[in-house]
């Protein structure tokens, strides 16, 4: 796996994110019927062979309450989360969570966890989904199956998807905890959202039985977050949240500033070679008055292009065709309005 896959699935290891993720984003009837005091992870006897080569794969278990399961000690409950960090989805997805929740269910019999006449217990399939493209795929392994006639005999198996890049701000500030602000940081926000993000999560995790989460996030963001938001940079390893909001206070300066330059440095390299290749047809004096013009501006540009990427992910058509003919004034609008906008709507405005 890479330094990202390692570093994640590590994070979704520790119970807290496990009780975030079911609490913030599974809005079904059963979630508060959950004792989350019970979260166990499953490993060893538990899962077969097949299932401990599977890296991807995370196993849960927590029991209901009692009062409600009406059984003594609780129901259990398996959650089944699997990590995708691939770059699109895949459309059998569907089909490996039958596969994998049959395996599960084979293993608790074999192991006698599970003796007759007592039923299997409830799997709940979670997929993680963290890729640019928005995820597509079947959630139903039934939509995959042709019926021909033999709908009755197709087996039903539903996975449950939480594709972070498609989580609105109002999803992530309903759920309000832990998970929400690790989505959040997966968007590499601005380095001053970055400081706000990490100093929520310092106060989350503060008490000693988080030191273990808050280490797995230390090396996520050391090691994934930073790097994709200053790729160039040499960075030294913090090994605690409030090392890493001190470092950004003390280079945020920094960083702009060296942004702003490699911006208007290449857009006026590129405003230049436009204007010397005018200036052989309309006079090298006035080329060049002209590519320096169009250099400041396009360094202007080329600034919040990189600066709206780094915010909202990849620019649609609309935007980079907005962006290829605005004007000083218009840049400075956007960038003013860069600060404060939760949409790239919002800065941009909207569509034509």
């Amino acid at each position: 796996m890479t330094m990202h896959d390692g570093s994640y699935k590590h994070i979704f290891s520790h119970a807290q994110i496990v009780e975030d993720l079911l609490r913030g984003f599974v809005h079904e009837d059963w979630v508060p019927q959950i004792d989350y005091g019970s979260l166990e992870k499953v490993g060893g006897s538990y899962v077969t062979d097949d299932l401990r080569e599977r890296e991807d794969d995370i196993i849960w278990r927590v029991r209901f309450k009692p009062a409600l399961s009406g059984v003594e000690g609780g129901e259990w409950l398996y959650v089944y989360l699997l990590i995708e960090f691939q770059s699109r989805s895949d459309p059998w997805m569907a089909l490996r969570i039958l596969v994998y929740t049959g395996l599960l269910y084979q293993d608790l019999v074999k192991s006698g966890q599970i003796v007759a006449p007592n039923k299997l217990p409830p799997i709940f399939p979670v997929v993680v989904y963290n890729g640019e493209s928005p995820w597509r795929s079947a959630c139903e392994v039934a939509e995959l199956i042709e019926p021909a006639g033999l709908s009755a005999w197709r087996p039903s198996q539903r996975y449950f998807l939480l594709d972070e890049g498609r989580v609105s701000e109002p999803e992530l500030a309903e759920a309000d905890n832990s998970l929400a602000d690790i989505i959040r940081l997966e968007s590499s926000p601005e380095p001053e959202v970055m400081r706000q993000i990490i100093g929520r999560l310092t106060q989350r995790l503060r008490e000693p039985r988080y030191d273990s989460l808050r280490r797995a996030l230390v090396v996520w963001i050391n090691r994934v977050v930073l790097k994709r938001l200053v790729p160039a940079e040499r960075i030294p390893e913090a090994t605690e949240l409030q090392e890493i909001d001190t470092m950004l206070a003390e280079r945020v300066v920094e960083w702009t500033e060296k942004w702003k330059q490699q911006g208007l440095q290449q857009g006026l390299q590129q405003g230049l070679q436009q204007g010397l290749q005018q200036g052989l047809q309309e006079g090298l004096q006035e080329g060049l008055e002209k590519g320096l013009q169009q250099g400041i501006a396009q360094g202007e540009i080329t600034l919040l292009r990189r600066q709206l990427t780094r915010r909202f992910g990849p620019l649609p058509a609309w935007a980079e065709a907005r962006l290829a003919r605005a004007s000083t004034e218009e840049c400075e609008t956007w960038a003013d309005r860069l600060l404060e906008g939760r949409s790239l709507e919002a800065v941009l405005g909207s569509p034509e």
